[in-house]
């Protein structure tokens, strides 16, 4: 096969895979980003995505206007289907140059088509690619791979930091660019001169300055706001560090294994850790250590393409991580899509120094497994009904599948039966406030003043003035 058929060959199977996808509604956070966000109706939106956080409700510390800016334009057009549709077409996009990407670094067509194929199929991206709004993750990861490419291939710091930019203005963790780049210049890939470097480095910082000016002009009105994961409320410094690095089970799992998914992992399907006794807190040690292993064998042996690809992963990985601060999540599979490509460069090179009648059937069978387990799951994004009793279903400890069909069964008008779910979640786990602050309004809406009344005064205790929860 010919580079250019490679390439189509990786793409077709990205967008054959999810086209399921076209069939899906808006689910979960397609709701307040898209459905009931006021710049996606104005007629002027596309500027204001610029000048607005990511979420229209309360602000937050998120800034994503290029994203927000696209699902403006496509508004436009039509509506769920073809958003969806955009969104397959990122998804092949990301493919192919992952495809490209591993062609380079691996220098072989076969470990660039086993990269992209099992890039197309992994199913640990159904989230990211049937939910509308992970789109986010879908551009910034196109831009992160172009921007390498311009940095590693071509040498270009212009046109890499016009990538890194896009990057940016899609999400957050395409600040790992520099990282990636100056990994591969440490273990020895198209490392520059001294003064391309400086010319690289001086580039990152004048982007990094603007980039950090525009989210202080655009999110400073919301500086007393923190994103934290549930799991983590309350906690020490120590305990987060801990729950994170046991997490890191999970994060193996679902790059290598990943046979069951969920949309959710709050508590208490996943609970913090306070020993480094915790049989949690080993096991995830222990994926660290794994890693840290396969390093060191590809750094001694010499595999440029492998070892680039296992740190693409742990770079790609850290923002999310919870290891340099706290974020929103615990684990959610849709931060796992730019790590992965990393996974895959690694793997298809490895796979590819198999002789060929070895690697080509085991090639085969991993593509067939991702690919029908992705389509399988591509359905469950259909609507936040269906979202909801996937929750139930998958994650049962979970306090957020209450939570959300809560929210679905009120948009129905069924009040009492959204209390009693809300009723079910705060049983499950009472460090949120946000199933309190509902309950009180249904309680209120239901003529129960003393039940919103204690149920307001219980929302109040863990969050003091959270005005962005109830109004």
């Amino acid at each position: 096969m010919t580079p250019r058929r490679v390439c189509a060959a990786v793409a077709l199977m990205a967008v054959v895979v999810h086209l399921g996808a076209l069939a899906n509604g808006y689910a979960l956070d397609d709701i307040p980003i898209i459905v009931r966000n006021s710049i996606i109706q104005d007629p002027a939106g596309f500027w204001r995505a610029f000048v607005l956080p990511y979420w229209p409700s309360f602000g937050g510390n998120a800034l994503r206007p290029l994203a927000v800016a696209s699902y403006w334009a496509d508004a436009r057009i039509d509506g769920a289907p073809w958003l969806h549709g955009i969104n397959l077409l990122w998804h092949a996009g990301a493919t192919v140059a992952v495809t490209v990407l591993a062609r380079r670094w691996a220098g072989s067509l076969d470990a660039a088509l086993a990269a992209g194929l099992l890039f197309a199929v992994h199913p640990v991206h159904v989230e990211a690619i049937a939910n509308i709004v992970g789109r986010a993750e879908l551009m910034a990861t196109l831009f992160a791979c172009l921007a390498v490419y311009a940095a590693l291939v071509r040498q270009s710091a212009g046109w890499s930091a016009a990538a890194l930019v896009g990057g940016l203005l899609c999400k957050e963790t395409a600040a790992v660019v520099p990282g990636l780049v100056v990994w591969a210049w440490v273990i020895g890939i198209r490392r520059p001169s001294r003064r391309t470097a400086t010319a690289f480095v001086a580039t990152w910082v004048v982007v990094g300055i603007g980039y950090a000016l525009m989210r202080w002009a655009v999110l400073h009105p919301y500086g007393r706001f923190i994103s934290i994961a549930p799991v983590f409320q309350g906690e020490n410094a120590i305990t987060i560090r801990l729950t994170a690095v046991a997490a890191l089970a999970d994060v193996l799992r679902l790059l290598v294994f990943p046979l069951h998914l969920r949309a959710d992992y709050s508590p208490m399907e996943r609970t913090a850790v306070h020993s480094p006794l915790d049989p949690r807190f080993v096991l995830g040690l222990a994926c660290l250590a794994l890693w840290a292993w396969l390093v060191v064998l590809a750094w001694r042996r010499r595999r440029p393409a492998e070892l680039l690809g296992l740190g693409w992963i742990a770079i790609a990985f850290l923002p999310v991580a919870n290891v340099l601060f706290p974020v929103g999540i615990l684990v959610a599979e849709r931060t796992l899509y730019l790590p992965s490509v990393g996974l895959v460069i690694a793997a298809g090179t490895a796979l590819c120094r198999l002789p060929r009648r070895r690697w080509g059937p085991i090639l085969g069978v991993l593509v067939l497994a991702g690919a029908v387990r992705s389509a399988v799951r591509v359905p469950v994004w259909r609507s936040d009904e269906r979202l909801a009793l996937s929750i139930l279903e998958d994650a049962p400890d979970s306090y957020m599948g209450p939570v959300q069909a809560a929210d679905h069964v009120e948009r129905r008008g069924e009040l009492r039966k959204a209390l009693s779910y809300l009723h079910s979640a705060i049983s499950l786990f009472q460090g949120d406030p946000r199933p309190f602050y509902a309950a009180a309004d249904l309680a209120h809406s239901l003529g129960q003043p003393a039940l919103a009344d204690s149920m307001f005064r219980r929302a109040e205790a863990l969050c003091e003035r959270c005005t962005s929860y109830y109004e």
